[in-house]
């Protein structure tokens, strides 16, 4: 036995090793085009687990995740910070660390199954599916597929999305660490090889011609939750905005786009507003105006000469902000905690505008599997993300947004356009490749073209099945270790060596 103060140092050396993981792991994502440090980071995390409880992996699992989530959402830290001070930030990734440190706390239990590391993976998906549920309706931010579109991995989003993307990711880690040393790793790069093979599945081409569509970020001030009483700012910067690409097209700088668009929030509107019904006419192309409007964040099929008409509510909405749980408790991190809750919509988000089908979600949404699913199975031929992120300052978020749009664009096979309020926003192809992109926290108009494509990937199709797929998996090998531990004499659950 090690003397203690061996013991102390391998322990320490343990959880540096767990938290440099995670922390790797949160390099690896958006605005950084390090993707490829995720699967180093489940490496390392694979061989803190070897040979310890279900205790000690929990510990070591609560560890990476404060690593990761951290830095990964210091933006809240900008957000409500100067009001709320750092508790907010870091009971939210405290909270989600708690998800990751439960689903290590079962990896020993798996670990004695034949191809251990893949029932790790399905673990670690199952995780973030859970982070997207509960409680009140989730956060699935983090999710490490979110990180991958710039790298092969991403490429895996056309068959099976996020869920798919994750596994295949901490898959290759966790298969390096504990099939490397048995001369086995052939195993470990098949996600890498199968990324790789689907390569050709992505498309790019125009199947239904092509559409020009402008975004008008009208910009709002970096105030953070000063942004509460600046309404009548950002709509005053958007008219303004659209008034000058209205200059700009008379003088033939810009091109007369089929559509146009504005981003979340960009204003207050009743169901009758002259104001942007003149706007509208004067531009004589649609607009898809984003605005609060009846207790609801929609976006409005504004056309000209007939003024509003059909519209999508936001479905997925944002806790502690746009609907209060637990008012009184609320009241001690959030700002937002009298108001009233907006009505959800219930609807997938598919507008016939511009000649076009065009499906919709409203920023916090592109984290969600179902909402841009659901509008591409029902017709969309271009997805449209409108987007508020002014609150969060100049930090990552705007970017790590951007990122899940991209991967979104390689799930559906369709071009997306992300309209921000005070950036980035930008033009995706349905690689996930950005081809236009604005700065942040300055006005700017964007107009480009867009291929029009109504081919249903794979991921469209059956990414939902995959996702329970991945979920069976990793609860059928939990049953699966139990009923053989409980056949054999049981034993102290590890990881192998």
């Amino acid at each position: 036995m090690l003397p203690r103060t061996d013991l102390i140092r391998t322990e320490l050396a343990r959880y540096g090793a767990a938290a440099l993981a995670g922390g790797a792991l949160a390099l690896s994502f958006p605005p950084r085009t390090l993707w490829w440090l995720a699967v180093p980071a489940f490496v390392v995390l694979w061989l803190t687990l070897r040979n310890v409880r279900a205790r000690r992996a929990a510990g070591l699992g609560f560890v990476f995740g404060m690593a990761f989530f951290l830095p990964h959402l210091l933006w809240i830290e900008h957000f409500l910070g100067n009001d709320f001070g750092p508790w907010p930030w870091l009971v939210l990734s405290a909270l989600m660390a708690l998800f990751v440190c439960g689903s290590t706390a079962l990896m020993p239990l798996v670990s004695r199954l034949p191809a251990a590391p893949v029932w790790a993976a399905m673990l670690f998906v199952l995780q973030e599916t859970a982070r997207g549920l509960i409680p009140f309706n989730g956060f699935p931010w983090g999710r490490v597929a979110f990180g991958q579109p710039d790298g092969p991995f991403g490429r895996l989003a056309v068959i099976g999305g996020a869920p798919l993307v994750s596994f295949a990711v901490v898959l290759t880690g966790f298969g390096l660490a504990h099939w490397l040393p048995r001369l086995k790793a052939a195993w470990a790069v098949l996600p890498f090889a199968a990324a790789l093979a689907v390569g050709p599945l992505i498309s790019v081409d125009a199947q239904h011609g092509q559409r020009t569509i402008a975004v008008v970020q009208g910009n709002a001030p970096d105030i953070g939750l000063g942004l509460l009483d600046a309404a009548d700012t950002l709509r005053a910067n958007h008219l303004r905005k659209t008034a000058e690409l209205k200059a700009l097209i008379d003088g033939g700088s810009i091109p007369k786009p089929d559509l146009v668009v504005w981003p979340e929030s960009a204003t207050r509107t009743q169901d009758h507003d002259p104001v942007i019904d003149r706007a509208v006419d004067s531009l004589g192309v649609p607009v898809l105006v984003s605005a609060l409007r009846n207790g609801e964040n929609a976006v409005i099929a504004w056309q000209p000469g007939t003024g509003p008409g059909q519209s999508y509510a936001k479905q997925e909405l944002v806790p502690f902000a746009e609907h209060i749980p637990l008012r009184p408790l609320a009241r001690l991190f959030t700002p937002f905690a009298d108001n009233p809750d907006m009505n959800p919509g219930t609807e997938p988000g598919v507008m016939d505008i511009a000649g076009t089908k065009v499906g919709l979600g409203i920023c916090y949404e592109v984290a969600y599997d179902y909402v841009l699913r659901e509008s591409t199975a029902a017709g969309a031929q271009v997805l449209v993300v409108p987007t508020n992120n002014a609150w969060y300052g100049r930090g990552e978020m705007t970017y790590q947004q951007l990122g899940m749009a991209r991967l979104r664009a390689i799930e559906h096979g369709r071009a997306v356009v992300v309209a921000a309020i005070s950036g980035v926003s930008a033009v995706v192809r349905p690689d996930g490749s950005v081809v236009q992109s604005t700065g942040m926290f300055t006005d700017a108009l964007m107009a480009g073209s867009v291929p029009l494509r109504t081919d249903i990937t794979f991921a469209t199709r059956f990414g939902g099945t995959i996702h329970v797929l991945l979920t069976a998996g990793a609860f059928g090998a939990c049953l699966a270790a139990i009923w053989l531990r409980r056949r054999a004499r049981p034993e102290p659950e590890s990881l192998p060596r």
